[in-house]
C-alpha cells in the first residue's frame, strides 16, 4: 500500500462517510412502512381504475345480483 498523505486519507474518508449517510437515507425512505402503503394503495387505485377491471367488477357485480335474485324466489 502506497503512503498516502493524512489530508487525502481524511477526504476519502469523508467522501465514504457521506456516500454511506447517502445510501442509509435512500434505504431507510424506501423501507418506510407508511411510502410503502402509499405506494401499493397508488397502485391498486391505478389498476382499478382501467376500463377492463371496471367492466369485469360491473359485470360480478351484476352477476351476484342475478343470483341473489333467483335464489331469493
Amino acid at each position: 500500500m502506497a503512503d498516502r498523505d493524512p489530508d487525502t486519507i481524511k477526504r476519502d474518508i469523508d467522501q465514504a462517510r457521506d456516500q454511506l449517510a447517502l445510501t442509509v437515507d435512500s434505504l431507510a425512505e424506501r423501507a418506510n412502512p407508511r411510502r410503502i402503503a402509499d405506494d401499493v394503495k397508488s397502485g391498486v387505485l391505478r389498476f382499478a381504475q382501467k376500463p377492463a377491471v371496471i367492466a369485469s367488477l360491473a359485470g360480478a357485480v351484476v352477476l351476484i345480483l342475478v343470483v341473489r335474485g333467483i335464489r331469493r324466489r
